[in-house]
């Protein structure tokens, strides 16, 4: 479960981010190919457009953090669209890798062990959230 403190730590750590947003979404993607390079055809050649969502994203889920029951929905709405994109299970655990690889050299110190921490447990609770999603998605389809 999240804590007052986790969420406070990565709202405060967002707000660092969104001054770079550019540089980090770039950073995000560029090691994301770098080390999953099969994720590449997940995605449109030109991913300009996919680096705005995914730090619009970001924000909306920062700043929906305090209220999961509003946030839940749109989050497993999310995960649905991913599946049927072709995203699985495994591609998670990279995307976190990568996220807070990206964190680590956009927010250098401002990273400490706490704030690194509470993206991690945030990541874990939107993946999951996600993964539900996708889930609840496959067992429909498969009804029809």
């Amino acid at each position: 479960m999240l804590t007052v403190a986790d969420i406070t730590r990565v709202r405060v750590s967002f707000a660092l981010v969104k001054p770079i947003q550019d540089t980090a979404a770039e950073m995000l993607y560029g090691r994301l190919f770098e080390v999953a390079p099969q994720l590449r055809s997940l995605f449109p050649e030109n991913i300009t457009e996919q680096k705005r969502k995914l730090m619009a994203m970001m924000a909306t889920a920062v700043d929906g953090l305090g209220d999961l029951d509003r946030l839940v929905p749109a989050v497993k709405a999310l995960g649905a669209r991913h599946s049927a994109y072709g995203v699985s299970t495994e591609h998670y655990a990279i995307v976190k890798d990568v996220l807070l690889w990206t964190l680590e050299r956009g927010l250098g110190e401002a990273l400490t062990p706490d704030v690194k921490s509470a993206w991690s447990q945030v990541y874990d609770v939107l993946a999951a959230t996600m993964q539900a999603g996708a889930a609840e998605a496959k067992s429909l389809r498969a009804a029809e």
